[in-house]
């Protein structure tokens, strides 16, 4: 590259999202001298708010869209730089961005997230959610709708069909449950009841995750309808950034054109077969008349409806950093990184979405591209980084060594431990479970009589000794079904 470089930075962060917002964060705070440009497409950063230390390694926190002048206040080293990226050159370290800059780095970290996998990218009755601008056009399109199909399983599909009123909506899943990258068939049982009851007036703030998958429970479509439920809600304007806060939902109105609270009709184990529009329409006639587009699943029907929405979760945002440079990239697209956050370029880290952890990993983590994990990341990432300018050496972080997660779905407490759905474990486990109708559901994963995972829904207070119980790794065969027992106080067993 031949064009002048503005400036050298030491740390060069690309990405206004919570992995990259975190690193930032993380490196001027351990060295406070330290020059270090942001490189953020928007106006707006996401900022981790509310932390909050659960357990050992259990984490909640809120995330919330702030202006980057906030980070400029509060480490007077940073320097904010808003722009796209264009291209990278990882031989003469240094990154072109699209308004014509170019700036030098001694270390860079990549945390550009991931983008949406849409169903269609030609068809304006299709919309990705990702971030606010889109959820802002997905409010806007569903004030005047009847009826949307939501496509996906994911946290974002989880949401929305709970979020939505006034409109009839139709959910297609690939799968034989609902959510099932976060439960098994029985937690989605449990979980169901809630779509047929009328949503509680204050929405508590719901952390967002994101997509794999298991299998799950029998078939047919199900519907599930609740009476009309008038609330308003403010709507406040914010400029386009990364992706969405957990609390996406908070402050706009999803609300349709139809009396009705909530109507949704479930279509199980099924995919998109086309999309197409009214005039293609020569199927038989919907006796509705004539929609904008048309949806028709792998399970033959044809729906008719205002807006397709795509949740089917997110690719790694790899794109302007490949081109002429030489980086590894695991099977999900992923930039692979070492157990220091480091691509297998020099002097270049990635963390968040757009990386694929490819170190030896504990048993009982596994990468799931979800909020805590980005900032887990990017504050790891950050360490790693100020370490080589100290230099002092880093351990690999203790929050790999189990999967951790809390999130809220349909008003619940949702906690995710370890191998929560028998990930990669074949036949070699048993499940413990127990359930009260509308208030708790819990599930216990066990491998050779330990405890390798947990699903806890509802407030159960067991979250902190299942944690002790998979990471101190007892054998728990002498307590059997015990475990379990409502009446014994597990936690005076364990302390």
């Amino acid at each position: 590259m031949d064009r002048k470089k503005e400036k050298t930075f030491q740390f060069l962060i690309v990405g206004g999202g919570i992995a990259g917002v975190t690193c930032v964060e993380q490196l001027s705070s351990q060295i406070p001298s330290a020059d270090v440009a942001l490189i953020t497409a928007g106006p707006q950063i996401k900022a981790v708010t509310n932390y909050k230390q659960v357990s050992r390694i259990l984490e909640e926190f809120d995330v919330e869209e702030q202006p980057s002048s906030v980070l400029e206040e509060k480490f007077p080293n940073i320097t904010v730089v808003h722009s796209a990226v264009k291209s990278l050159h990882t031989q003469s370290h240094s990154l072109e961005t699209t308004d014509g800059r170019v700036f030098g780095y001694e270390k860079l970290c990549i945390c550009s997230g991931g983008r949406p996998k849409l169903l269609t990218q030609d068809n304006p009755h299709v919309l990705g959610i990702r971030d606010t601008d889109s959820a802002q056009e997905f409010q806007k399109r569903l004030s005047k709708a009847k009826r949307i199909v939501v496509v996906g399983n994911g946290g974002i599909a989880l949401e929305l069909v709970y979020e939505v009123q006034g409109c009839e909506v139709i959910w297609a899943v690939k799968d034989k449950a609902i959510g099932n990258t976060f439960f098994d068939p029985g937690a989605a049982q449990f979980l169901i009841p809630s779509l047929e009851a009328n949503k509680p007036e204050v929405a508590a703030p719901c952390r967002r995750p994101r997509y794999t998958t298991e299998e799950p429970a029998p078939g047919a479509p199900q519907t599930f309808t609740a009476e009309p439920n008038s609330r308003g809600r403010s709507s406040g304007a914010t400029e386009p950034g990364s992706a969405l806060g957990p609390d996406w939902h908070q402050g706009i109105v999803l609300r349709g054109t139809e009396q009705v609270s909530r109507r949704v009709s479930v279509e199980y184990q099924c995919e998109v077969e086309r999309i197409f529009s009214s005039e293609e329409q020569t199927l038989k006639p919907e006796s509705a008349g004539s929609w904008p587009v048309y949806i028709q699943l792998t399970n033959g029907k044809t729906f008719g409806c205002d807006v397709v929405v795509s949740a089917t979760g997110v690719v790694p945002h790899t794109e302007p950093f490949l081109h002429g440079n030489a980086f590894a990239l695991a099977d999900d697209g992923g930039l692979r990184v070492d157990d220091h956050m480091m691509t297998s370029e020099p002097d270049v880290y990635a963390a968040g979405d757009v990386c694929t952890a490819s170190w030896e990993r504990s048993p009982l983590w596994q990468q799931m591209r979800l909020w805590t994990q980005a900032r887990q990341m990017g504050c790891y990432a950050g360490r790693c980084m100020a370490a080589h300018l100290l230099p002092e050496t880093v351990e690999l972080d203790f929050c790999f060594e189990l999967f951790s997660h809390i999130t809220k779905f349909f008003n619940y407490k949702v906690v995710l431990l370890g191998k929560f759905n028998a990930q990669g474990l074949g036949s070699d486990h048993e499940l413990l479970l127990r359930c009260t109708k509308g208030r708790e559901y819990v599930k216990v994963v066990l491998s050779g009589g330990r405890m390798v995972g947990a699903v806890l829904i509802g407030e159960t207070d067991l979250e902190e000794t299942f944690e002790n119980l998979i990471l101190n790794q007892m054998d728990l065969t002498p307590y059997g079904e015990e475990l379990l027992n409502p009446d014994i106080d597990i936690e005076d067993y364990f302390d």
